[in-house]
């Protein structure tokens, strides 16, 4: 894994740039947190290929107790990809909620991202 950086208006954003997934399991969403913080950076930009998929199954709790972390140290997280692929309503609503604060975002481009941040 490599933390590729962005400076975007003044804002050193990290993108996670993997062969393999990233997040398996909740440690490994803290321990990227920690990876974040510790080089400093602003913001993190992460691909949904690099997030298991159960991730995405709401009642793993598995994105909400990741979400929650970087919401608790107020590092932005945007995560890029393709949602309309699932199908549960619940995870839809959430996404929406998500893309109304400004801690947590779902978007379909890194260039969106990028928007988002700035």
């Amino acid at each position: 894994m490599e933390l590729k950086g962005h400076l975007i208006n003044g804002k050193s954003v990290g993108e996670v740039i993997s062969q393999a997934p990233v997040i398996t399991t909740i440690e490994d969403g803290i321990d990227l947190l920690g990876n974040v913080y510790y080089q400093g950076f602003d913001a993190v930009i992460l691909h949904e290929k690099d997030i298991a998929t159960r991730f995405f199954d709401l009642k793993t709790k598995m994105a909400g107790e990741i979400l929650q972390k970087f919401s608790n140290y107020r590092i932005p997280l945007i995560i890029v990809g393709d949602f309309g692929k699932y199908e549960s309503k619940s995870l839809q609503d959430f996404i929406r909620e998500s893309n109304q604060g400004k801690q947590v975002s779902f978007v379909a481009s890194v260039e969106e991202a990028i928007m988002k941040i700035s």
